[in-house]
């Protein structure tokens, strides 16, 4: 999929850093992941809210997101 997206909208970068970016990308997601689920933990909620029933509320479909686009925009922005 990363190569995919960097073909169509990455191509002045070269391959390390879109493979980077990547990789970064994907573990701001899972730390989004974790820190919204350890925050539901600590409240001692199951679910985030009853607007998407039987997928944890609409905080848990965009807990990665969270995380990952300012990784994203960071590195467009900032670093290249």
């Amino acid at each position: 999929v990363g190569g995919i997206f960097k073909y169509f909208f990455l191509p002045s970068y070269s391959w390390g850093i879109s493979i980077l970016l990547f990789i970064c990308i994907g573990i701001a997601g899972q730390v989004g992941d974790l820190f919204e689920s350890e925050l539901k933990r600590s409240a001692g909620i199951k679910d985030s809210g009853s607007i998407l029933p039987g997928h944890g509320g609409i905080l848990d479909r965009i807990d990665a997101l969270l995380f990952a686009a300012p990784v994203a925009w960071f590195f467009k922005d900032f670093l290249f």
